[in-house]
């Protein structure tokens, strides 16, 4: 009679077992086991990457030198169906208009002199040489701005998109005509002011009129080319010529950073923590999944948060858009041209990956390069690192950002106070509570940071990225 095999099954009835089994040993047996895993743990290069500077006093204040080119912002706009509607608050974000005292009446009055225009793909908004008439500002669409070449050809200054504006300084000056001339790429939203109607309300606002004769002579001001007061300097010179005096002026309202904080109260029943506490002390596997989330949120924060975060904090000067649509070499190499030692860009692994697929096509293969141990898509030697905090709208599009990183360089920093009461980690405290009458011992996370811009052009965003094309 042939030896029967255990193939592992359960036995028959009338089967005899030569040994023990798998499920009576596993009685006597302790299971070897896994940390309580987590999905949403990331890389979080961001947070490796910026170099963290302390802020002790819990304020981070960015003194700059002063400068005559008032900043400006992207409009937002309010719509009824198809009828767009201006919010008279979101005038105050031109450069023409910042800083005016807020009166209602005219802000409202101001709004409602705007008119409503569309304009299909491959019009022209504004033409260059024609008279310099209307404010305009695109509540939707894109457009490119174009100018004339050396040799006559056309050329691209600028793509623009929501919410972005031009004209608002020819209208305040008399016989002015357009530079450049303005297409648009897509059906366009646009609202117009016409320069009557504006000169109309300066006459009946005795406080707006004051207001645009401030900016008038600030645009006389010298300036440098980064629009700063200007210092007088001699150079080239012979002989024994007065010497130009000068100073160098700072902002009167320099930019305060406070620090941010993200926080959750994390609950252990005592009898978890007392008794289930072999072979892994669940009290501190608690704690590192939970911190594990506040990093997590924090690299959120400093990407999407409206006060500091990065994609809302960017200079307008700096926010570009792609000259198609997808991510391609010739967007990249435009937002580094914008600035000097960018250190690395910022995006969704999806754009990466889009940005990937327009190199392929166009047969141009990146050279990686070594970050931190590990290797990345590189363009002109800047690494794409991956940050999938960066949103996706529902219409499928994104950003990327790159910066110049570092105090001695005027780059962006990281803000945070290390040596926190009952810090674990830096800038991360744990402050055990009470224990409650359902016997809950409760712990108090916190983690405190923000971030700060040191020059508008350690920055860039490039904006409206479409993927999926």
């Amino acid at each position: 009679m042939a030896n029967s095999v255990n193939t592992g099954s359960a036995p028959n009835a009338d089967e005899q077992l030569l040994s023990l089994s798998t499920a009576g040993a596993r009685q006597l047996t302790t299971t070897t086991k896994t940390q309580p895993q987590m999905q949403g743990i990331s890389p979080r290069w961001l947070l490796r990457m910026l170099p963290w500077v302390q802020v002790s006093g819990g304020t981070y204040r960015v003194n700059r030198r002063l400068s005559y080119t008032v900043g400006d912002d992207r409009l937002n706009f309010s719509n009824i169906g198809a009828k767009v509607e201006i919010i008279p608050q979101e005038l105050l974000k031109l450069p023409l208009l910042r800083g005016l005292d807020s009166e209602a009446l005219t802000l409202d009055a101001l709004a409602r002199q705007f008119v409503q225009r569309e304009f299909k793909t491959g019009d022209l908004i504004v033409e260059a040489g024609k008279p310099a008439e209307h404010v305009f500002l695109l509540a939707h669409g894109k457009a490119n701005k174009l100018g004339t070449g050396k040799y006559g050809d056309p050329i691209i200054l600028e793509v623009l998109g929501d919410g972005d504006h031009f004209g608002d300084q020819a209208v305040v000056e008399s016989n002015d005509v357009w530079p450049f001339t303005v297409k648009a790429l897509t059906p366009c939203t646009v609202m117009l002011l016409p320069q009557q109607a504006f000169e109309t309300l300066i006459r009946q606002s005795p406080a707006l009129n004051a207001h645009v004769e401030v900016y008038k002579r600030r645009l006389k001001m010298p300036q440098d080319k980064m629009g700063q007061a200007a210092i007088e300097l001699a150079a080239g010179h012979k002989g024994e010529p007065e010497l130009p005096g000068t100073f160098v002026d700072y902002e009167l309202r320099p930019r305060e950073y406070e620090l941010s904080v993200a926080q959750t109260i994390l609950n252990v029943h005592t009898r978890v923590a007392d008794i289930y506490n072999d072979p892994m002390n669940q009290t501190q596997e608690q704690l590192r999944l939970t911190i594990e989330a506040l990093r997590e949120r924090q690299e959120y924060e400093l990407i999407n948060n409206r006060e500091f975060g990065f994609l809302h904090n960017a200079d307008l000067k700096q926010r570009l858009h792609p000259r198609s649509g997808p991510p391609t070499p010739d967007d990249l190499d435009e937002l580094l041209s914008r600035r000097r030692k960018s250190r690395f860009f910022l995006a969704h692994p999806r754009t990466i990956a889009a940005f990937g697929q327009e190199c392929n096509r166009r047969g141009i293969y990146p050279t990686p390069v070594e970050v931190n141990g590990s290797r990345f898509m590189a363009w002109r030697g800047v690494p794409l690192l991956p940050c999938d905090k960066i949103p996706i709208t529902p219409e499928r599009t994104t950003s990327i950002i790159v910066m110049r990183t570092g105090e001695g360089d005027q780059g962006v920093i990281g803000l945070h106070n290390a040596g926190v009461p009952d810090e674990v980690q830096p800038s991360l405290s744990v402050r055990r509570m009470d224990i409650s009458e359902k016997a809950i011992t409760s712990y108090l996370v916190s983690v405190y940071f923000s971030a700060a811009v040191l020059v508008p052009d350690a920055l860039g965003v490039l904006e409206n990225i479409e993927l999926g094309r």
